[in-house]
């Protein structure tokens, strides 16, 4: 039996091309709305602080930018991760990486929230 079976290889179902390729298009709208809500928060958070007469303080940049770049990153590790699995595989690579880009997010605006962003 071990022999029988250290003679087949194994192989994973592979991704056709083009439906790797919708499967990432797809996805990638949703990161790229992320994407624009981040850059939206940072510049409402710009003129809000200039409305005040008060600047960002060096977190605030930290945590905007980085809540500008996470999607991105997250995008690009499920990428990676899902280029030589199936399409089931990378579906779920793309809802958890939405999901922790999500939840990190969240948890972000949670603990710091809006006032420890500005500056006095």
């Amino acid at each position: 039996m071990n022999a029988e079976l250290s003679e087949q290889t194994v192989t994973r179902p592979r991704t056709p091309l083009w439906l790797a390729v919708v499967i990432a298009v797809l996805f990638g709208l949703f990161f790229a709305y992320d994407v624009w809500e981040a850059l939206g928060n940072l510049l409402g958070m710009l003129s809000f602080a200039d409305n005040l007469g008060v600047t960002l303080t060096a977190l605030g940049w930290v945590v905007l930018i980085g809540a500008l770049l996470l999607p991105i990153l997250l995008f690009g590790l499920a990428f990676w991760l899902g280029m030589k699995r199936g399409p089931v595989q990378q579906i779920a690579l793309y809802l958890a990486a939405l999901a922790v880009s999500a939840v990190l997010y969240l948890d972000i605006y949670t603990v710091f929230g809006p006032a420890s962003l500005l500056g006095t």
